[in-house]
């Protein structure tokens, strides 16, 4: 949780202020798994490619409520940072997160909103807020999301997600506004990338017999929008168990079965 870390954690404690020194700071915390990075009130991230054991109950709750000085750099800092400042201002709260193609701004929103509803208060109307706010992730990926040649799962899209709270800090509720979404990925695509994750998940996912019922078949190498670039499974992805996700967060949204059904045709 607190481990002690390599580099400087901060930039602006610095004593050169350079490209040179900044980024060999960044590369000597990235060696040490520390891909988080203050400079000033900003987080800077660097994606390690790998799964590291900082996001779970115990990190979570060391950070809950902490400043972020105490604690070594993390992203729970700045979403706890956001969440008191919005209790003791009674305003609202922007973070912003940026960044190229791969460099993680899916996982990072779903982390934040990971740790802001864990924090908050519960009751078992606001923990049925709390799985709607959490489950929108998965459907947004699946509809949204793509494998391009430098991101297994690229968002082809720029999304505004906002959480809403009561005065006491208790989410209430949310809403996900969505701009320019890559619609032409649907009919064409670069050799080696996938269309919409959707696609791959439903031919994987459906049973035989609907697949049948609704004239389709498991492999996208019959369709022909699928089979121009070529690229129809990604190692890191398992289609099959995405798209069970992907139903089980539609029906805590509130979608019935035959919404689902009517979706897939």
């Amino acid at each position: 949780m607190n481990k002690k870390e390599t580099g400087v954690p901060d930039f602006v404690l610095l004593s050169e202020v350079s490209e040179k020194a900044l980024m060999e700071n960044l590369v000597e915390r990235y060696k040490g798994d520390c891909i988080y990075t203050y400079i000033g009130d900003v987080v800077i991230s660097v994606n390690p490619f790998k799964k590291l054991d900082i996001y779970n109950n115990a990190d979570i709750n060391a950070y809950r409520g902490r400043y972020k000085y105490e604690l070594n750099p993390h992203i729970y800092a700045l979403a706890n940072d956001a969440y008191r400042s919005m209790l003791q201002s009674q305003s609202n709260q922007c973070i912003i997160i940026s960044g190229e193609s791969g460099a993680g701004k899916t996982e990072a929103s779903k982390i934040i909103m990971q740790f802001i509803t864990a924090v908050s208060k519960s009751s078992g109307d606001v923990d049925k807020v709390k799985s709607q706010l959490l489950e929108s992730n998965p459907v947004l990926e699946a509809f949204g999301n793509a494998k391009t040649l430098r991101n297994d799962n690229s968002s082809r899209f720029g999304k505004y997600m906002e959480m809403q709270f009561n005065s006491a800090g208790t989410p209430v509720g949310g809403r996900i506004t969505n701009y320019l979404l890559e619609k032409s990925r649907v009919v064409s695509r670069a050799v080696g990338e996938r269309s919409f994750h959707i696609f791959y998940q439903m031919l994987s996912g459906l049973p035989s017999p609907k697949l049948k019922e609704m004239k389709l078949t498991k492999t996208p190498a019959d369709y022909f929008y699928l089979k121009q670039s070529d690229c129809f499974s990604v190692p890191s992805i398992n289609d099959e168990k995405d798209f069970k996700q992907v139903q089980k967060a539609m029906t805590i949204l509130g979608l019935t079965e035959l919404d689902q059904e009517s979706i897939w045709r």
